[in-house]
């Protein structure tokens, strides 16, 4: 099992910025993808960018692609959101989301096994 836990949400004003983390614990996660997804109500989630543990190579959504960046920090166990530029529509429940399965990065949340409980980010305008 893998547990993950989110931190860092909050309200900010357009053009700010947050940084979101997510504590690992549980199993090693050596060789699995990290990823954030993010969730409006009424709406699938999507995803925002994937990380591979061992290798740090990333991958994002053109949405948010050159002002969210994901990191790791293998010492700590925690995969990082920094967020920057923020818009009115950056407005979700975010959620951290562990695939222990494949060294592949999906953009299909169905791909992912563990979760978090998801962290509140709102940009006012």
């Amino acid at each position: 099992q893998v547990q993950l836990v989110e931190s860092g949400g909050g309200l900010v004003q357009a053009g700010g910025s947050l940084r979101l983390s997510c504590a690992v614990s549980g199993r090693t996660v050596s060789g699995y993808v990290m990823a954030w997804f993010r969730q409006a109500p009424g709406k699938e989630r999507e995803f925002v960018a994937g990380i591979r543990w061992t290798s740090g190579s990333t991958y994002y959504a053109n949405s948010v692609k050159g002002r969210f960046t994901i990191s790791r920090d293998n010492a700590k166990n925690m995969v990082y959101l920094q967020m920057n530029s923020l818009k009115p529509e950056d407005t979700d429940v975010y959620s951290c989301a562990a695939d222990v399965g494949s060294p592949i990065i999906y953009s299909d949340p169905g791909k992912y096994e563990f979760w978090g409980q998801g962290t509140q980010v709102t940009v006012s305008s």
